[in-house]
């Protein structure tokens, strides 16, 4: 049974959350493979981040599960390869691992232990690490870039360096580099990173200026990115007129919960998908008002678990009323 979504308003993008996903689709059975690439860097004073590579050649990933010892302090999305684990002691060394839990529901064997340690408390600090300077790049291959950037400066200096592509954070590495490989991107794909400093204090300093980058394409370029199997139609309920769109998510690294609506050309509802993830059929309905005999052209597109937007669907058009 759907449960109705809740409409929030931000700026002129309609946000709604709902519950309507169908059922599985997949591998199915079998245990995933540990992951592999398993990295932590200490954060700040109180937290650690945990990164990791895909789980391949197994069943279809749900999510990732990061133990601190033997206590499993987060999980996280199959789309989402790093953690900030928080609220740790100054001064502490951790271990860490990863476990990769299947669709089904099957939880696959530990990742190779890693060990951070956490730098000393500082005394009061309020003062965030100055901008990191423009950031330099290139693709390497049709998967990952090479960055680097200017060194910030910290009266209390610089515990470690976040990544962005977009407004989402993909990576980190610790203070004392100013240099990463960035990897799992998409070949044939614009990006755009900025870098951020974090110190002992957790402040974190104003993003640098933005690189763009592009990979080149190849196999497994932008095809396949956009939803599939994309219907509209047009119902009417209460003097009033909807349009029912269902699809089916893109076959992706990881599980895609947002998604876009085009009407008749312009960007017109995001919606942000709450509850059981997206493994078949999506539905969703929206007002489009009370006339009849209006045409509408409507199509929709995923926000990948890279932080990009995907190809758009095809365009589908329907008349109220009809």
């Amino acid at each position: 049974m759907r449960r109705a979504p809740v409409p929030v308003i931000c700026g002129s993008v309609l946000l709604l959350a709902s519950c309507a996903w169908g059922g599985g689709h997949g591998d199915g059975g079998g245990v995933p493979p540990a992951p592999l690439g398993v990295t932590a860097v200490a954060g700040s004073a109180t937290s650690v981040h945990v990164m990791w590579n895909r789980a391949e050649g197994g069943p279809d990933v749900a999510s990732y599960e990061v133990y601190r010892g033997g206590a499993k302090v987060k999980e996280v999305r199959a789309g989402e390869h790093m953690v900030d684990v928080v609220r740790l002691a100054p001064s502490t060394s951790y271990v860490f691992t990863v476990r990769a839990r299947s669709t089904e529901g099957a939880l696959g064997p530990a990742s190779r232990e890693v060990r951070a340690t956490t730098p000393a408390a500082v005394a009061a600090d309020d003062r965030a690490p100055s901008r990191p300077g423009h950031p330099t790049g290139k693709a390497v291959g049709n998967r990952a870039v090479q960055l680097a950037w200017a060194r910030s400066t910290d009266d209390r200096g610089v515990t470690s360096y976040d990544i962005y592509q977009g407004d989402s954070k993909i990576h980190s590495v610790s203070g004392g580099q100013t240099a990463a490989v960035v990897t799992g991107l998409r070949p044939g794909t614009r990006y755009s990173f900025t870098v951020r400093a974090r110190d002992a204090a957790d402040n974190l300093s104003a993003a640098s200026p933005a690189l763009a980058l592009t990979t080149p394409h190849g196999s497994g370029d932008a095809q396949g990115t956009a939803p599939t199997r994309f219907r509209a139609t047009t119902h009417r309920a209460d003097g009033a007129y909807y349009l029912d769109l269902a699809w089916v998510a893109p076959d992706v690294d990881g599980v895609v919960t947002e998604y876009r609506i085009h009407l008749d050309g312009q960007p017109a509802t995001s919606l942000v998908w709450g509850g059981t993830v997206p493994r078949s059929t999506a539905t969703y309905s929206f007002y489009v008002g009370r006339d009849s005999g209006v045409t509408h052209r409507v199509r929709i597109q995923a926000k990948l678990p890279d932080g990009t937007w995907g190809g758009l669907s095809a365009e589908r058009t329907v008349t109220t009323g009809r």
